[in-house]
Formats: C-alpha cells, structure tokens, sequence
C-alpha cells in the first residue's frame, strides 16, 4: 500500500513550528525516515473570509512548500492533494509542475481537483460554473505541453498558436490522480488520470464540499464497480490507483493515534480494492508531528504493506 503523509502547512497559526522552512525540511526528512512514500498538501490561494470563520483554513502554496521538502529529501514522492488547476492559466501551472519534477528528479505526484469554494474562484477571477470543464481542458492542456514537443491548443481565454515548454518532466508520465467522489469524477479518472483520490464524508455534506457522500465502504465499492464498468466500456486496462483515507483520523482533531484501528481500516480498504492511502496526523506542534510519524512508521506502515 502506498502511504502519503500531509504537512500541516494548514497550521498557519503555529508559525515556524510548523510552517516554517526548517519545519517542512525536517518533517520531510522524518517522513522519509519512517518509511511513508511521498508526502502532501493542499491548495487555497486566497479562500474567502465565510469559509474560514466556519472550520476553513489557509496553507502555503503547494508548489513551493514541497519543493523545500524535495530539496531536504532524496526519495518521498511530492503529492498535491488537492491542487486546484482552474485557479490558473495551465501552462503556467505546467510550467511550475514540470519545473518541480525536474528539479526533484522526478518524484511529482499531481493530485487535482475541481475546487469548490466559489468565493475564492471569484476572487482568482476563475470560472466557477465551468471548473468541471476547464478542469478536463487544464489536463489535456498540461500533458500537451509536458511533452517537450510544440503545442497547437486552443483553451478557455488563451490559445498556444506553436509554443513549447522546456525543459520536460523527468518523469516520461506525472502520475495525475483525480480527487472527486462524483461519477462524472471518476470517467475523468479512466478517460485522463493515473489514479482516484476519493474521500470519505458524510452525505449530509455532499452540498458544502460540491461531491456526494462515501459513507462506508460499502459506498466506495460501490463506486468503484461504476469506475471498473466504464473503464471496460471505453476500452481502458491500465490499472487505476485508489488511495483513500482512514476513517476517523483526521488532520483537524485532538486525539492521539489509534495504531491498531488503523491498521484494521487499512487492512479492510485494501480489501476493497484501495491501493494507498493520505494521513493526516491530529499533532499540534512539530514534535508531536515528528513522534506520530515515528509511531505510524513503526507501528501501522509495517503491518499493512
């Protein structure tokens, strides 16, 4: 099973404990050490001040917070989860993403979405409405220019008319994993990703997170069945990775880790196909950060792979 691990570039409130240089470094580094395959985080440029005064939260920018962790690291894969491409012209993003891969030496894992908060797409000027399309396009567009080759491509407001983008990725194919509980979700996870990034929530939430519920797993089976009948439908027999999350454990909560419990999710998860997972740990500071991941490295990663 493939582990990654979030940063807690959320705990903007924590300061340098947790969000400074030093803090992605040698949380990137004991990450490695305990044996997790990659590490994540999140995206929210500018989210709107409603959201944040109701359980919402800022980070730092994805790009840059993990290109200081691949810069301390020689092997931890650097995984979006979620980045938001219709937040922003795709070739730059590319550009960007392409530029990390390289400079990491191609340790990239993209993670998308298509973003929910509408206030932040109004205040990006982005297209709320369309974020499923121009989410579909923003991939098309990415992989054009990531092939190092020049690109004809006509877009939402630009247009490539022959331009080329070097240099390319190292990796000869950035694993995209699509994030999404939806069903239009998971055709845009056989027609252009690598993997599924489906979350658990609760379906009472399904109208404030723009996705519907995955209740149990049960529910995620069921899903995954759907993914499995259209990817026979459209002809796809590359594998699809499915990484989930385990239930209960949550970046936002005060508790402590369950070792045992989540080595009995995870074992029933990959009982229903789900190949990897996302942790995020509840630690308040960076040594509670740095013992959990020491704990989860010993005590969850070796009884699960």
């Amino acid at each position: 099973m493939f582990f990654s691990v979030g940063f807690p570039t959320h705990r903007v409130d924590a300061g340098a404990d947790l969000i400074g240089a030093d803090a992605i470094m040698e949380m990137a580094c004991a990450a490695e050490a305990a044996g997790f395959d990659a590490a994540f985080v999140t995206d929210h440029p500018f989210p709107g001040d409603a959201w944040l005064a109701h359980g919402g939260h800022h980070t730092l920018d994805p790009l840059v917070a993990l290109s200081f962790a691949a810069a301390a690291t020689s092997m931890l894969r650097l995984h979006t989860n979620l980045f938001v491409p219709a937040y922003r012209n795709p070739f730059v993003a590319a550009k960007t993403i392409s530029t990390l891969d390289a400079l990491s030496g191609g340790r990239v894992v993209l993670g998308v979405g298509a973003g929910y908060l509408e206030p932040e797409f109004a205040a990006l000027g982005a297209d709320f409405e369309g974020r499923n399309d121009r989410l579909d396009e923003a991939l098309r567009a990415m992989r054009a220019a990531w092939t190092g080759e020049s690109v004809t491509f006509e877009g939402s407001g630009y247009t490539a008319a022959g331009n080329t983008m070097l240099p390319r990725p190292v990796q000869e194919r950035i694993p995209v994993w699509i994030g999404g509980n939806s069903k239009r979700a998971i055709r845009r996870v056989v027609d252009l990703g690598d993997g599924w990034l489906p979350m658990p929530a609760p379906a009472k939430a399904s109208k404030a997170l723009r996705t519907p519920g995955i209740e149990s797993l049960a529910d995620l089976r069921a899903r995954l069945d759907y993914l499995e009948e259209y990817a026979a439908s459209v002809g796809r027999t590359d594998p699809v990775d499915v990484t989930f999350m385990p239930r209960g454990l949550s970046m936002f909560a005060g508790a402590g880790l369950d070792a045992g419990a989540v080595v009995d999710d995870l074992s029933e998860q990959a009982a229903v196909g789900v190949t990897g997972v996302t942790i995020a740990l509840p630690a308040r500071t960076r040594a509670e950060w740095l013992d959990q991941v020491a704990a989860f490295g010993e005590d969850v990663i070796p009884h699960v792979k």
